[in-house]
């Protein structure tokens, strides 16, 4: 692989153990998110591209699996990001090793290359028609509306945000889009929150993680499947009908494919949100001064905060590329073959690109975070769905009950999902 670094293989039996300053370890990714931001920040000060060992207890470890090189810089990042001839997504997207029919089931043209990602990424993209998307827009008012309806004069004002706010409205917004029957609805949402929990210990119990995948997998697959045959028989006006539908060049999508499409946006489409809302109530607790200024004119304003809630949250933490061929980062010669973590958490504090960067600024502008990814061909498709959603919640929530406190959020335990599992929320409750 590289002759470069030195590195210690997998079937190594007297390798030295993981310390916690190594990004592959467990105890790494177990550390608060302010430890692992100052081991970070001295990567990106000492080893910006640096070569790592392969990940501590993977799901599905490769025997002969060297490691990887740890991109933290913003500008690497994005470089490794937008270069789709050098590094490609279709050997693997995730930090973790994590089984092949796992990734074949969950991925879509996440982890595709061209020419079949763009296509597909076309295909989905008819279904999301102007007319559409303005009804998608409308739904997001009401539905957030209603879910802050849910618990704003409860007398007690004091909930688990994250299961009366933070999940209830991407996850009603996710089945009303593509059609989910009330009934399924539940199931659909347990099974996305499964798929990116293989490495937390409360999510797994007593089963081992790629059953967990493969079972969310499998459930959702089976819905789609349900889905995909009522909209034959049925049309309406949802998106799960105009993926049935969707043609280009005469292609229209296969079950399979538009199953693992279920799949991703289950999860692309309800946790990043839930993450981004649970971790931005929180800096708003800490940064008092920031509500005060967003609400002085908060529909001038709330577009660039928005940006600023999700470089802040960084909720999705990692994304994996594999060299094509030799080319350089940060001055480390990179050979075809190797695999390249992308870490978006330090991106987002890189302080060469942002002033100030542990400071939770809503007027931080520009703000070319990387928290939808780095730009090129991946770019997160469903990030305006995405900001339509945070920007109807917390108007709701800011202009309804201003004074509310949120507590220490629990964090779900991967190295994929900065994810919010409960967070006590106290509030002074609506008249």
């Amino acid at each position: 692989m590289t002759t470069e670094v030195e590195f210690f293989p997998a079937t190594s039996q007297d390798k030295p153990e993981h310390s916690p300053d190594e990004v592959s370890s467990k105890a790494f990714w177990n550390q608060t998110s302010e430890q692992r931001d100052e081991r970070f920040a001295r990567l990106r000060a000492e080893d910006p591209v640096s070569w790592q060992r392969p990940v501590e207890e993977a799901v599905a470890p490769d025997p002969n699996d060297p490691g990887y090189w740890a991109v933290v810089k913003h500008a690497d990042i994005v470089t490794t990001s937008r270069d789709n001839q050098s590094f490609i997504n279709g050997q693997g997207v995730l930090f973790d090793l994590l089984p092949a029919d796992f990734l074949e089931m969950s991925q879509s043209f996440m982890a595709m290359d061209a020419p079949r990602q763009p296509m597909l990424r076309k295909l989905v993209s008819t279904a999301f028609t102007p007319r559409r998307i303005k009804t998608i827009d409308e739904q997001i008012r009401v539905a957030a509306r209603e879910v802050v309806d849910s618990f704003a004069s409860d007398p007690s004002g004091e909930i688990d945000f994250v299961d009366r706010c933070a999940e209830p409205l991407p996850v009603r917004m996710f089945g009303d889009m593509f059609g989910v029957p009330d009934e399924l609805r539940a199931q659909t949402a347990r099974a996305a929150g499964d798929v990116v929990a293989w490495a937390d210990p409360e999510r797994i119990g007593d089963r081992h993680p790629a059953e967990v995948g493969m079972q969310a997998c499998q459930t959702l697959h089976g819905i789609a499947a349900q889905l995909i045959a009522d909209r034959r028989r049925d049309p309406g006006e949802d998106l799960f009908t105009g993926l049935v539908q969707a043609e280009v060049d005469g292609r229209k999508l296969t079950d399979a494919e538009i199953g693992a499409f279920f799949v991703l946006m289950s999860v692309a489409g309800t946790d990043t949100t839930k993450h981004t809302a649970s971790f931005t109530v929180r800096a708003f607790t800490d940064f008092r001064d920031q509500q005060r200024w967003l609400m002085e004119d908060y529909d001038a304003r709330i577009t660039v905060a928005i940006e600023e809630f999700v470089r802040f949250a960084s909720p999705v933490m990692t994304f994996r590329r594999t060299a094509t061929r030799e080319t350089e980062l940060a001055g480390r010669k990179i050979l075809p073959g190797d695999k390249v973590v992308m870490f978006y958490p330090s991106g987002n504090r890189d302080a060469d690109v942002f002033a100030d960067p542990d400071r939770f600024d809503l007027a931080r502008d520009p703000n070319p975070h990387v928290g939808f990814g780095g730009g090129g061909a991946h770019f997160c498709l469903g990030n305006q769905l995405a900001k339509g959603m945070l920007r109807a919640l917390f108007h709701e929530l800011l202009t309804r009950i201003p004074e509310f406190e949120a507590g220490e959020p629990e964090l779900l335990g991967t190295n994929f999902m900065r994810g919010v599992k409960r967070m006590p929320f106290r509030f002074t409750p609506e008249r």
